[in-house]
């Protein structure tokens, strides 16, 4: 099988037949084998109805509908898990993606050249206030954050090899990190598109504001994991020693001073260095755990590198 098309959804009942219709003849003028998986997540209008018709009526089509909203990581990844096209696209259900990107996505991810290709909606039909700038911010914290140089890491068509999306894991909020994920499981080569954006046909958009403040805590969250998440200690550990050698430098002058400079002067326990000295020298000994800890975890758990095996015709 060429394809396997995902797409998440969420009361998108006016738009699932005629995104149908147009990904079916785009497939079929470009010989494609392929499926569509049609993610419904917890609709509450009639859009699993309509996948069920169209499930009937295309063979190429399946279903998959969760009881009740979990979100759009958790559809990408029952998507992910059901695809068996050796090139997987994903794209939102609001026909705001264009079908006709396909087969050049899919063309240059087959070809070899790239692991995952992003669409880049360069020029958008949004609001400028409410997600053009936000989304620009967004993305400019996300490039600067993870290293991946892409301009739109939010944008919900792309191309995927099917060996990245079987090798990652996408949950939480992660599906707007798909690219630093496959970055930080090994797949380096990452490409963009510009891709054609649509005005919204039908409905109205399914995110608010909400999604920039999780965006950038999940940035932080994924930041963390990948530069420090196989190697934690090297974060709480050095944290962890510079406060207690902080403190030590505290209660080291306090002795000093209490015992050679001024040994009738007040009580160590009445000056503030004798808290400061205090305090940094437990923080530093609970990083240091926390470091240590994190080790023995990671270390405890089977986390091997992923390879690949080239043959030769010897072989």
């Amino acid at each position: 099988m060429n394809l396997s098309i995902v797409i998440p959804l969420l009361n998108e009942e006016e738009s699932l037949r005629e995104l149908h219709d147009w990904i079916v003849q785009v497939m079929r003028s470009n010989r494609f084998s392929y499926e569509i998986l049609f993610i419904d997540d917890g609709s509450t209008d009639g859009s699993w109805k309509v996948i069920a018709s169209l499930c009937s009526e295309n063979p190429c089509v399946k279903g998959i509908r969760f009881l009740r909203n979990f979100g759009k990581s958790q559809a990408l990844h029952a998507g992910f898990h059901m695809a068996q096209g050796d090139a997987v696209i994903t794209m939102d259900a609001d026909l705001q993606d264009n079908p006709e990107e396909i087969p050049e996505l899919y063309r240059m991810v087959s070809e070899g050249h790239f692991d995952l290709v992003s669409g880049w909606k360069k020029k958008r039909y949004d609001s400028i206030l409410f997600k053009n700038m936000p989304s620009k911010l967004f993305n400019w914290a996300a490039r600067r954050t993870s290293g991946v140089k892409l301009h739109d890491f939010n944008c919900g068509l792309k191309a995927y090899r099917k060996e990245v999306i079987k090798n990652i894991e996408v949950s939480g909020e992660m599906h707007r990190y798909i690219p630093v994920l496959a970055k930080s499981a090994g797949y380096m080569n990452i490409g963009e598109k510009v891709v054609l954006h649509q005005a919204r046909k039908y409905g109205k958009t399914k995110f608010g504001m909400e999604r920039f403040i999780n965006g950038f805590l999940d940035l932080i969250t994924i930041w963390f994991v990948s530069k420090f998440g196989r190697r934690p200690m090297h974060l709480f550990g050095a944290l962890g020693v510079m406060m207690f050698m902080i403190g030590f430098g505290f209660s080291l002058y306090l002795g000093i001073d209490k015992l050679f400079i001024d040994p009738t002067g007040r009580l160590i326990t009445d000056r503030p260095q004798f808290f400061i000295a205090l305090t940094a020298m437990i923080i530093g000994t609970q990083l240091f755990l926390a470091g240590f800890l994190g080790e023995i975890m990671i270390r405890s758990r089977k986390n091997e590198p992923r390879y690949t095996i080239e043959k030769t015709l010897n072989d």
